[in-house]
């Protein structure tokens, strides 16, 4: 399936770090039909385990499991996700591809500077896709996105606000379950924090975030301006 218009284009620096970031929000709202795209900036080609070709399966994997529209890799350098021009106009042209009403991207704080990086530029690229004089080299109209969020990979950070994941979390573990080469010890691999509990890590995160709102899992994401909500303190819309 390839839509013209995403609800919510997600990027990553590397395939699975929407899937720990945001997974179960993305499997919540394809399951009520809205149309999830994910962009993956690089192959993870320098990722300690697994291959490239490896990790386009998994993606593929957990894609499908959550219910994913369409997934994408713009082939940026691994570890190269520096202050580029080039590479904020291939991503402004994604967003002008698919038009999504929301975006959103890594929290800058992070522990892998690929995150924050990634972060700063779908941030510039989200601003440029929406000037119509801006060149990306494709032939795809300007596109204002609605909103920008940032989701949190490595961090347990202060949300700004939090999505009640409860009956979706089983579909975040099985899509993060998908990458057996990187969560997985085998004789093989080398010793990194994903193959030391790191899905139940998050997992606990995500309870961690559920309580706060009195709910069994949530997932937590940061905003840089405020949030307006039609909805009054009774729980009705206004």
């Amino acid at each position: 399936m390839n839509p013209d218009n995403l609800d919510i284009l997600a990027f990553g620096a590397h395939a699975d770090d929407v899937e720990i970031g945001m997974g179960g929000t993305i499997a919540k709202f394809a399951s009520i039909g809205k149309q999830v795209g994910i962009c993956d900036l690089t192959r993870a080609e320098l990722s300690s385990n697994g291959t490239i070709e490896i990790r386009i399966e998994e993606s593929l994997k957990a894609a499908g499991i959550l219910g994913v529209s369409v997934r994408e890799t713009l082939n940026l350098p691994d570890r190269g996700l520096f202050y580029n021009q080039e590479y904020i106009k291939k991503i402004a042209e994604m967003i002008r591809k698919y038009r999504p009403a929301l975006v959103f991207a890594p929290y800058m704080e992070d522990r892998h500077p690929d995150h924050g990086h990634c972060a700063r530029l779908v941030e510039e690229a989200v601003f440029s896709a929406g000037i119509k004089k801006y060149e990306t080299g494709g032939n795809f109209a300007p596109h204002k996105v609605k909103s920008l969020h940032f989701y949190m990979i490595n961090g347990f950070h202060k949300p700004d606000f939090l999505i009640d994941i409860s009956s979706f979390m089983h579909k975040k573990i099985e899509g993060l379950e998908s990458y057996q080469s990187q969560f997985t010890r085998s004789p093989g691999s080398f010793e990194t924090p994903l193959v030391n509990g790191y899905i139940e890590t998050v997992e606990a995160r995500e309870s961690l975030f559920g309580k706060q709102a009195g709910v069994q899992y949530a997932e937590g994401f940061k905003v840089k301006n405020p949030l307006l909500v039609n909805m009054d303190i009774f729980g009705g819309e206004i």
